[in-house]
């Protein structure tokens, strides 16, 4: 690894794109369906960056195997993508913010919990694929946040060491993970309020959307929490 290079890692459900709230709400009827009734607010909370095997692990019983966790996942994945597609769109500042990072020399990572057909929907569907150095998701790692597994293939994938990695994050479990990773991490309040970052160290940033943050700074480490 080159000692020197810098990399951007980014979250992209929450991060890349505002679609939490899309997320949550089609979880609250795929369970609605099967009987149960969830917070939406301490659902998000708990959840948010975990892989959807693990979540229906927590909320259905220890006895879903992955394998009875494929059909669950793909039928709640497809009701999030009918509520979120009329609405998808990066978050303000997104795609400016990437280009100018290109033209630092900085490399550019997802790190994210979605499986496959998600990925496909937000990055091809918006045609950022191209832009990305490595794209990590649910199915490339064993673990879901806030284990550091995705941010750190990731890093490895850029071929730039952890400590050199910043990670754009909008969960408290992907702070932690980014924590976990070795990793300084700028927070976006798109779902949650600064204060729900309060505890995490390794924040060096809180901002609203990617048009208020300065990448010479970020380079720097001059970026202080907002």
């Amino acid at each position: 690894m080159t000692a020197t290079q810098r990399a951007f890692i980014f979250d992209m459900d929450g991060t890349i794109v505002d679609n939490m709230a899309f997320h949550t709400k089609s979880w609250l009827e795929f369970f609605a369906r099967r009987g149960h009734t969830v917070d939406a607010e301490e659902f998000f909370r708990s959840t948010a960056g975990r892989q959807g095997y693990e979540i229906m692990r927590t909320y259905m019983g220890e006895h879903i195997t992955k394998e009875d966790s494929m059909l669950l996942d793909a039928e709640k994945e497809e009701l999030y993508r009918e509520l979120y597609a009329p609405h998808l769109e990066t978050v303000a500042g997104f795609d400016q913010f990437i280009a100018g990072a290109q033209e630092a020399d900085v490399r550019l990572a997802v790190a994210t919990a979605a499986p496959p057909a998600n990925i496909v929907f937000t990055l091809d569907g918006l045609d950022l694929r191209r832009h990305f150095d490595a794209v990590v998701g649910a199915a490339d790692v064993a673990r879901g946040k806030p284990n550091p597994d995705v941010f750190l293939l990731a890093a490895e994938r850029c071929a730039v060491a952890p400590e050199q990695c910043i990670v754009f994050e909008d969960a408290p479990l992907g702070v932690e993970a980014a924590r976990r990773a070795g990793m300084p991490c700028v927070v976006l309040s798109t779902t949650l309020p600064p204060s729900a970052f309060a505890e995490f160290d390794n924040v060096i940033a809180i901002v609203r959307d990617f048009s208020e943050l300065n990448i010479a700074s970020l380079l720097s480490g001059s970026t202080a929490n907002n």
